[in-house]
């Protein structure tokens, strides 16, 4: 009686949002007569799970063991699901460890909750021993278990290891349903390969088993949107209608995103008007597809009307809303109107996304205002935000631009210390930065090394560094950068090159290079070569126009032979 007295109180106490006294108080019961049992203990942990307080929790099942209270399966089960929840996979691992050390299991609907949590983290490896751990505490892996395997690997756009999975789960006799299936549509659809998505779709469509619903038909239509193919997407939504299936908020939002990026507003408008009828009020999610639309259109101020006719149905701005207006204001260059609304933003209580800060350090860092685009920077990451891609390269290049190309380095090093991996358009970057500034022999070694990592160079890249190099007149070295190209980018670099030395005057950095790269077998353009002549004719060297003309030649009658 006493321990259904105490379970009433702590759900009291949990109702009331007063968790870490309740467990004060269920820990103290021995000092006041009361020996803990595990049904009251398990109790607790069921209000920890509900409210989502893993600290609190924890706190309650290490206090079983210090009363002697040995913890059972619904004991570890509890935890392990608000510790999976709260993401804290290290502390699950440990918990999954000493549980089944006691020899205890898991059901399959907590193993889901696991998979999940391990997928989320990236930990697709660990999924595989826990599948296997699941066979060999006798609780084998069911459809659910499989499909959030799937799906956390779908999310990743690891398709290929997604299919994988797909087929030891239908070689362990299991039949996919249409949740796997949909899965997997939504995969191929995020990753473009929609025909193939299709496909699978119109395998669901034929089966007997089961058909798609209405989230299926949602993610195959948005990925016609994503590729503009409208009136396919337009098709299912007529499709769906006549299978009985009502399209619900997110097919609208989905369709009608679509036609705003396409620019069919006014068949974004109607859709909306047709949602209002069905009983769909649109919501701030459906007004900021119709404001992205227009401005990645630059109307932006279409879009602030549509904001307007938002706010006037009692609907707020939300992180979206606003992020995609401070990007649209730092596309335009208005820096002062983007950080007005920034500013707006977090007095709203809406906390900028890294997107919000990377628009605004990407415009201080193309105006120059590096002091201030190091503010924001370091303020992402005081407040945990992890810079993307562009953030890093944004930085990247704005230090180049102003010639500080050590500070540019630093911020390289910082991005791959923290995993980030430089694309090519980042190399480019800095590479050029260091050319700028006659770091050449720090420039070739990022560019060997980004070569090493199978990223292709732009044009300017290899362009800047050939050219540079030429300018010094090391013209081994220079035919060197050359070396790793195909034909076709080895001939386009060493035209520009020459184009810009006999531009400059300087034939003779232009006649080196000439020398160099015809005896090495490359391609020169004809035009080229007449450049190069008519520069040697206006700077006064009609030697090395003749000797130039002479080699040029001798090179086009060789080539000739060889045939």
């Amino acid at each position: 009686m006493a321990h259904e007295v105490m379970r009433g109180m702590v759900a009291a106490f949990g109702e009331a949002g007063r968790l870490p006294e309740a467990a004060d108080m269920v820990l103290e019961m021995r000092s006041h007569g009361l020996p803990l049992c595990v049904e009251t203990a398990n109790w607790v942990l069921r209000v920890g799970l509900e409210t989502g307080s893993f600290v609190y929790a924890r706190k309650v099942f290490d206090g079983m063991t210090r009363a002697g209270v040995c913890p059972d399966e619904r004991s570890f089960r509890a935890l392990v699901v608000v510790g999976c929840r709260e993401g804290k996979v290290e502390e699950v691992d440990a918990l999954l460890a000493a549980m089944w050390r006691c020899g205890f299991s898991l059901d399959n609907a907590t193993c889901t909750v696991v998979v999940r949590s391990l997928c989320a983290k990236g930990r697709f490896k660990d999924v595989s021993e826990f599948f296997r751990r699941m066979l060999e505490m006798g609780t084998p892996p069911n459809v659910v278990n499989y499909t959030a395997w799937i799906d956390g690997l779908c999310k990743r756009r690891y398709m290929k290891q997604a299919f994988h999975v797909l087929e030891e789960m239908v070689g362990r006799g299991l039949k996919p349903n249409v949740y796997t299936h949909t899965t997997l549509i939504d995969g191929l659809c995020k990753i473009g390969w929609t025909e193939r998505a299709f496909r699978l779709f119109l395998k669901l469509i034929k089966s007997s088993s089961y058909k798609p619903n209405v989230h299926t038909y949602t993610v195959m239509i948005g990925g016609y949107c994503r590729e503009g193919k409208l009136a396919r997407a337009e098709m299912l939504l007529v499709r769906m209608v006549e299978q009985g299936l009502k399209p619900n908020t997110n097919t609208y939002t989905t369709l009608i995103g679509g036609h705003c990026k396409g620019g069919s507003f006014d068949r974004a408008f109607e859709l909306m008007n047709k949602m209002k009828q069905e009983g769909f009020l649109p919501n701030i999610y459906i007004y900021n597809a119709v404001i992205d639309g227009f401005c990645k259109k630059g109307k932006i101020q279409e879009a602030y009307k549509v904001l307007r006719v938002a706010t006037s149905q009692g609907l707020k701005f939300d992180k979206v809303t606003y992020t995609i207006l401070i990007t649209e204001h730092c596309k335009q260059g208005h820096i002062t109107y983007a950080l007005d609304l920034f500013n707006r933003m977090v007095e709203n209580g809406c906390c900028p996304d890294i997107e919000a800060y990377t628009s605004l350090i990407s415009t201080y860092c193309q105006q120059r205002q590096m002091e201030e685009s190091q503010k924001l920077f370091d303020k992402c990451l005081m407040i945990g935000l992890v810079p993307t891609k562009q953030t890093y390269t944004s930085m990247i290049a704005g230090y180049c631009k102003v010639g500080r190309s050590t500070l540019a380095l630093r911020v390289f090093e910082r991005m791959v210390q923290n995993g980030c991996f430089a694309d090519s358009i980042t190399y480019g970057a800095l590479i050029s930065g260091l050319c700028k500034e006659s770091r050449l022999e720090e420039a070739k070694a990022l560019y060997e090394g980004m070569l090493d990592k199978r990223l292709m160079p732009c044009e300017v890249t290899h362009v800047t560094l050939t050219f540079e190099y030429c300018r010094r007149e090391k013209t081994n070295i220079a035919v060197s950068v050359l070396d790793r190209l195909d034909k076709r980018q080895q001939a386009h670099t060493v035209d520009v090159v020459v184009r810009k030395l006999s531009a400059l005057g300087d034939v003779d950095a232009a006649s080196l290079f000439l020398k160099k790269v015809l005896d090495e077998d490359y391609a020169v353009d004809h035009a080229t070569y007449t450049g190069f002549i008519n520069s040697c004719y206006e700077n006064n060297r009609y030697a090395l126009a003749s000797e130039m003309s002479e080699k040029f030649s001798k090179k086009i009658s060789s080539f000739k032979e060889k045939r």
